[in-house]
């Protein structure tokens, strides 16, 4: 298997402007991916993911910020440094109006720019996978909650 893009396409039941809303602002980011999150979404803004009890903390970089049409990060960089080109993952939401909802397309990039041995990067692309094949539901889920509370 190549481990180079993990991709994923959703049919959400929201408008572009709702689901851009949803994937890029922490007050809806924490209903359904990290049970805390620090955010400034704006290109270069960073924050911090936080799952569990602190048991894992994840920096990132704002990468695109077009609303509603795409907004991206980068993260899963080494310890102590700012998730950048060259050092990270790239995760990417491309919204596009689908009916009377929205077709997200979903991407995460970088694996073999991460100079992982071919184990390391098979077992973090699994890990990513798994994780995001939970979450990316419960955002299809709560994305049309969402619909009349966003202008």
């Amino acid at each position: 298997m190549e481990y180079g893009v993990l991709e994923r396409q959703l049919q959400i039941d929201a408008s572009p402007e709702v689901v851009f809303e949803v994937v890029s602002q922490p007050e809806h980011l924490r209903h359904w991916w990290p049970d805390e999150v620090t955010l400034d979404p704006t290109p270069g803004g960073t924050g911090e993911l936080v799952f569990g009890d602190r048991v894992h903390v994840a920096g990132f970089t704002v990468v695109d910020v077009d609303p509603p049409r795409r907004f991206s990060f980068r993260w899963v960089a080494p310890e102590g440094e700012v998730a950048a080109e060259g050092n990270s993952l790239l995760v990417t939401f491309e919204l596009e109006p689908s009916g009377d909802g929205t077709l997200l397309k979903f991407s995460e990039t970088g694996w073999r720019e991460k100079g992982w041995e071919a184990a390391v990067l098979e077992e973090q692309f699994l890990d990513h996978e798994r994780g995001w094949d939970i979450f990316l539901p419960r955002l299809q889920t709560y994305a049309p909650t969402v619909a009349g509370r966003v202008r």
